[in-house]
């Protein structure tokens, strides 16, 4: 049974306030959650202070203060320090806390985690999320949630809908990461193709506008190319990366790291994945030339009027 501060005025401690995550704390406290935060930037943890949040100096402080935490980290070394340092998540966690990681990492750290917590006599869940910063803003985005039973996921549902519109539960722990591993190499290859064919039609002459709208209403159409198109002035939307420089959005290095997961994910299985090497191999070199900050549709610029 969902206990009804789960669904009306739960304690939730949120670490992780980067492009994403700020927007998600936001639709918790609108949603009438009384919020614990933290992050390294003091700048993201006062703009939530101002909306009425509180501040915690460590992780351990936000847990012991929580009924739910919220983890929306950049990779698995930030996510494994918040729980197991000296001053982290476990080290003041309470029995029966609902554990929420929104962070992309390793399907086999992500255990190791969720057995802490069942040591702790705590419930852990991955639940990556999908729908990038405008999913966040919107609070429109996918969670794919894995979990050891329905109903530990049925307990976290009411929050995750709080910032998102579909919460799928996709099998035992885990098993969230694999979906979106594999969801994100399909993001990864399709703005590659993206960015090739909007530089292939330009160099051909054709309108930026048009030439997005026949993909977008033909079997070309992705997310890549309807939403985050990479092209400047391609979509009208002037807040999506490609109008802005490249800036904010979903990081070359960020998407580079998934990828690289999502391989040693298909090297474990001996699964077959050409395009998500390549696709790996694009934003690596991307990263290390530099463009690690840029959204990754910045392959676009990287690409644009070259010649081969």
């Amino acid at each position: 049974m969902v206990h009804l501060s789960m669904i009306n005025n739960a304690k939730i401690g949120f670490i992780g306030l980067g492009n994403m995550g700020a927007f998600m704390a936001k639709h918790l406290m609108n949603k009438g959650h009384e919020l614990n935060v933290l992050d390294m930037n003091p700048q993201s943890v006062q703009e939530l202070t101002k909306l009425g949040a509180k501040t915690a100096e460590n992780p351990g402080q936000i847990a012991a203060n929580s009924e739910v935490i919220i983890t929306m980290l950049p990779a698995c070394p930030q996510v494994t320090e918040v729980y197991t340092a000296p001053n982290g998540i476990l080290s003041g966690i309470k029995p029966s806390t609902i554990c929420l990681d929104s962070s992309t990492i390793g399907i086999e750290a992500s255990k190791i985690i969720a057995k802490l917590c069942e040591e702790k006599a705590c419930h852990f869940s991955d639940a990556p999320v999908s729908g990038g910063v405008v999913g966040a803003q919107n609070g429109t985005l996918t969670f794919m949630v894995g979990t050891k039973s329905t109903e530990r996921f049925e307990a976290a549902k009411p929050i995750l809908e709080c910032m998102g519109k579909n919460i799928v539960y996709v099998g035992d722990n885990g098993h969230g990461l694999a979906a979106k591993l594999c969801n994100n190499m399909m993001l990864g290859i399709s703005m590659i193709g993206i960015a090739e064919t909007m530089n292939l039609g330009l160099n051909l002459g054709l309108d930026k506008k048009i030439l997005t709208n026949i993909l977008n209403t033909s079997t070309g159409r992705c997310w890549a190319g309807d939403t985050n198109n990479p092209v400047p002035g391609a979509l009208d939307n002037p807040n999506i990366p490609g109008n802005n420089e490249y800036a904010g959005g979903f990081g070359v290095a960020l998407i580079a790291k998934d990828l690289g997961l999502a391989q040693g994910e298909a090297i474990s299985t001996q699964s077959v994945t050409v395009s998500g090497s390549h696709a790996y191999n694009v934003y690596k070199h991307l990263t290390n030339s530099g463009a690690g900050l840029k959204d990754f549709g910045y392959y676009y610029e990287h690409i644009r009027n070259k010649k081969e």
